[in-house]
C-alpha cells in the first residue's frame, strides 16, 4: 500500500495517462486505477474528484456531460494538448527519481 505522500503525488500522471487512453468518467478512473495496481491503491470518489476539478482548472483535462446509451448522464473527462505536454514533463520526472532510487538502492536497470 502506498502512503498517503505518494499517492499524493502520483494521482495527475496516474489521471493524465488514463486519459490519454480516451475520454473517461469519475467511477471508470477509479476503477482502472485499482485494476492496474493490481489493487494496491484504491482511490475514492471524494479524493478524485478535487484533483480532476484542479486538473481542469490548470487547462489540463476538460470534461464534459454526455448522455449515456442507457439515459444516464455522466461527467467525462478528456486530456487537453496543455496535458500532453504536461504528462511529458510528469514522464521524465518519475522516470528520473526512478534512476536515482534504482541506483540509491543498487538495482539493476530494467532492459
Amino acid at each position: 500500500m502506498a502512503s498517503k505522500g505518494l499517492m499524493a503525488a502520483t494521482t495527475k500522471p496516474m489521471i493524465l495517462s488514463i486519459l490519454q487512453e480516451g475520454k473517461n468518467y469519475g467511477y471508470e478512473i477509479i476503477r482502472r486505477v485499482k485494476e492496474i495496481s493490481g489493487g494496491s491503491l484504491l482511490w475514492s470518489d471524494g479524493m478524485l474528484y478535487p484533483i480532476l476539478h484542479r486538473l481542469e482548472k490548470e487547462g489540463f483535462i476538460t470534461s464534459e456531460w454526455i448522455i449515456t446509451a442507457s439515459d444516464r448522464k455522466r461527467k467525462y473527462y478528456a486530456i487537453t494538448d496543455a496535458g500532453k505536454v504536461e504528462l511529458q514533463s510528469e514522464q521524465e520526472s518519475w522516470m528520473n527519481v526512478h534512476a536515482i532510487l534504482g541506483r540509491l538502492w543498487g538495482l539493476k536497470p530494467s532492459v
